[in-house]
């Protein structure tokens, strides 16, 4: 058996010469549509000499808040067109409910409203952020050079366990995404090597190409890449939690610097692993041409690994190496100070994460730059 629901309907019937009664009845809730309030008033206007709305609710059936809406919406149109709302006919609680809803009224200028500021208005505003963002990096690299004084100092308070589990989270654990786009960087680099060499007879120059070019500078760019994308947003997740939690003023109140607690061994893990994720890139990029120069070339696995080791140089070598250290500086720092000056809720923790990813892309194809040109001029 199933329950017969009686939708919401009203009727207007004149009362006296000045006096119009609204008769209820039905379900008036939110799961049927609900007459529109302002034709409601209006049509009471529209009779001849009316001054006072009445409410007839006997054939009301069921109620809830969208029958309080309507009525408050009335009430407001009738103020509207000079009319009384007289609500002795009323249910009880609905009574009760528009008393409380209309003892206070809505103080004027608690909106917001919506100000569009003038040009220069704007422009010094944004100055101004971008001056705030620059004095708080600023600062916050000072602090991490200060404690990573500390730590050579042997100062610095912070765990061992923490730094180790960092260097585990950071290094051997991102092994797998750094063998698979480390590979197919190499596999790739040689196939476009190759569509030009083929050409000219010197298919075997690929191994010279992918040799260089890895370890050089696409190892380092692209683990860099890698870990501002896991490991970077990570640090900066957890910072930004740890800030929502109120777990980095617990630190401060302790007398515990969060720099060496939180950023420090962040901050030494990554110099540390990415050197060692580099050399790991390099061989597996190296690999990854192998792998193309003896199958769709038919090169001999022994000539092309002479010929890679014959175009290496120690100095490439040493570029790449250094510059992926310095890429794993800017990581950590950029992953710590977004998290660091996240706010207080659960969207500026992915804010943080998302500026942590930005930021740290940026700076290592900034660095990357500095670097390329730092060494041309230098001859290495």
């Amino acid at each position: 058996m199933t329950d017969t629901q009686i939708p919401a309907s009203l009727q207007i019937v004149p009362a006296a010469p000045d006096t119009a009664t609204i008769v209820l009845s039905g379900e008036w809730t939110y799961t049927h549509p609900i007459p529109d309030s302002a034709s409601v008033a209006a049509a009471c206007k529209a009779q001849t000499s009316c001054k006072t709305i009445l409410f007839e609710t006997s054939g009301l059936i069921k109620w809830d808040s969208a029958l309080l809406a309507f009525l408050m919406n009335v009430d407001a149109a009738a103020r509207e067109a000079a009319l009384t709302v007289d609500r002795s006919g009323l249910p009880d609680g609905v009574r009760k409910l528009m008393t409380l809803a209309s003892a206070i009224p809505e103080r004027t200028g608690v909106r917001r409203a919506d100000i569009r500021l003038p040009f220069v208005a704007r422009v010094g505003d944004t100055a101004q952020t971008v001056w705030r963002d620059t004095v708080d990096t600023v600062t916050f690299i000072g602090e991490a050079v200060q404690s990573f004084s500390r730590f050579v100092r042997g100062k610095a308070r912070f765990r061992r366990s923490d730094l180790l589990l960092i260097m585990q989270e950071c290094g051997a654990q991102a092994l797998p995404i750094v063998s698979l786009i480390s590979l197919l960087v190499g596999l790739i680099l040689a196939y476009v090597g190759a569509i030009q060499l083929r050409m000219f007879g010197a298919q075997i120059y690929v191994a010279d190409l992918v040799g260089i070019g890895m370890v050089r500078a696409l190892a380092a760019i692209m683990t860099g890449i890698i870990i501002a994308g896991r490991t970077g947003a990570s640090f900066a997740a957890q910072l930004g939690t740890m800030q929502v939690n109120e777990e980095i003023d617990a630190l401060q109140t302790l007398g515990i610097p969060p720099i060496d607690f939180l950023v420090l061994p962040r901050m030494v893990a990554l110099s540390i692993m990415m050197p060692l994720l580099c050399l790991y890139a390099d061989l597996m990029g190296v690999v990854g041409g192998l792998f193309v120069g003896v199958v769709v070339l038919g090169l001999n696995p022994m000539q092309y690994l002479i010929q890679t080791q014959g175009a290496i140089t120690t100095n490439d070598l040493w570029v790449g190496l250094f510059s992926s250290g310095v890429f794993g500086v800017l990581v950590a720092l950029a992953g710590c100070l977004r998290g660091m000056q996240c706010g207080r809720s659960a969207s500026a923790v992915g804010a943080a994460t998302t500026s942590a990813v930005v930021t740290s892309i940026i700076s290592i194809i900034i660095a990357t730059a500095v670097i390329t040109i730092v060494a041309d001029i230098l001859g290495i």
